[in-house]
């Protein structure tokens, strides 16, 4: 963020909206001198923005200036009564001044191509979370049986037996992590697990939930959870969670740390239930991830997503393949020579090979089908993307594996 307002300010110095986004930015990353630079030069504008008062206290009461940031504060509220801090309000101990009100048209603000109010803690759902009904399912999926089956085990088993769950106290629900290198299906397989049981479908990414407002993160995290709780059954996918649960231990500033425990919070369902919700996650990093995620009851099943085996490949390029024109292919023949390749590796082999097609048949003017000898070219000139990720992954599995997390890795390279 900080580099995208550097260059908002190259392109128009003296953008106000951009100055206090970069003033916040630095903030956030712990560099004061920088930030008060910013809003000491906003503050002295003919109408300085009340967001820049607000950050100027924040400033002044890290430096132990309570009694300034107090009076900073009530000018920012001065200038638009909306414009509150709820973490700074409490901080600061000012019962007497208003929080929750009903913030005009000129207290929005555009951010991420979207107009929002700044501080309506009594508004809806801000956040336009698409509710999807998936057209994929299991069937589509190529390979990836076992991980199949802990996922039936946790949410379609339940959902089709649930009187005999019941008995043994089990509830429909849950969260599975999946991890692995990128490009093998992790996404994919979330959204055909919605479809295997006509679930509704919530895909979460980090821009649905972080906000750069105080508080604002934590009340997107408890909405995108009500979304799903009201959609029941559900199907709640966090991509790249590591971004939204990072370990805590890394981070200087109590705005993230805030944020996941919110996540944690809304996992535990301690307000309200997650029965009907299953919370599927996806991570390339999960040595990254808060070990307080890993607890029964969260993340409690752990699941290693591999490069898809050779019957997998086959699999995969049979299922990329179908409805192209083709000619007598050996898939397993292909499948052997692909090793390592993840599905997104596979995908490119056969997209080279039908451009290759393309180019040909735009020459000849005649199309041709896709032969097995297109395919092994292509494959020649694809290389398998998951080398890198598993170079990072040895390393944690034989140093870093005090807990068994890293036994799959493990398993799988042989180590």
């Amino acid at each position: 963020a900080e580099k995208e307002f550097a260059t908002a300010l190259t392109l128009s110095p003296g953008n106000a909206s951009a100055k206090l986004g970069m003033a916040y930015s630095c903030y956030q990353l712990g560099k004061y001198s920088q930030a008060l630079v910013i809003v000491e030069d906003l503050i002295k504008q003919s109408k300085p923005p009340a967001r820049a008062f607000i950050i100027h206290a924040r400033l002044l009461l890290n430096d132990g200036q309570v009694e300034r940031a107090r009076q900073e504060y009530e000018r920012a509220v001065e200038i638009e009564p909306n414009v509150t801090d709820p973490g700074l309000y409490e901080r600061l101990g000012l019962a007497d001044l208003p929080y929750k009100q009903k913030a005009p048209a000129e207290s929005r603000v555009t951010t991420d191509g979207k107009i929002r109010e700044l501080a309506d803690d009594d508004s809806e759902d801000t956040l336009n979370l698409d509710v999807e009904k998936s057209d994929i399912s299991f069937v589509n999926v190529g390979g990836m049986e076992e991980v199949k089956e802990h996922i039936r085990m946790k949410i379609i088993y339940p959902l089709e037996n649930q009187e005999m769950f019941k008995q043994y106290g089990k509830k429909i629900g849950g969260g599975i992590l999946m991890y692995g290198p990128p490009g093998c299906g992790k996404t994919f397989l979330a959204r055909a697990t919605a479809g295997e049981i006509k679930a509704n479908f919530i895909s979460v990414g980090i821009t649905d939930v972080l906000d750069m407002w105080c508080g604002e993160s934590e009340r997107h995290m408890h909405d995108v959870f009500e979304t799903a709780r009201r959609n029941r059954p559900c199907v709640l996918f966090f991509d790249e969670v590591d971004a939204l649960a990072a370990s805590r231990s890394d981070m200087r500033k109590s705005g993230g740390r805030n944020t996941i425990n919110q996540f944690l919070t809304e996992m535990d369902g301690a307000e309200s239930s997650n029965e009907g919700v299953l919370i599927l996650a996806a991570t390339n990093a999960p040595w990254h991830l808060d070990s307080a995620f890993r607890r029964p009851g969260r993340f409690d099943r752990i699941i290693f997503v591999p490069p898809p085996d050779t019957k997998a490949r086959a699999d995969i390029l049979r299922l990329t393949l179908k409805g192209k024109p083709v000619e007598d292919i050996d898939l397993e023949l292909i499948a052997k020579k692909t090793e390592k390749f993840s599905g997104a590796d596979l995908f490119a082999v056969v997209d080279q090979a039908v451009e290759s097609k393309l180019a040909q048949a735009m020459k000849e003017g005649i199309p041709k089908p896709i032969t097995t000898k297109d395919l092994e070219a292509s494959a020649r000139n694809v290389k398998a993307s998951t080398a890198e990720w598993f170079a990072t992954a040895r390393n944690y599995a034989l140093y870093s594996n005090q807990g068994g997390a890293y036994d799959d890795i493990v398993k799988y390279l042989k180590l």
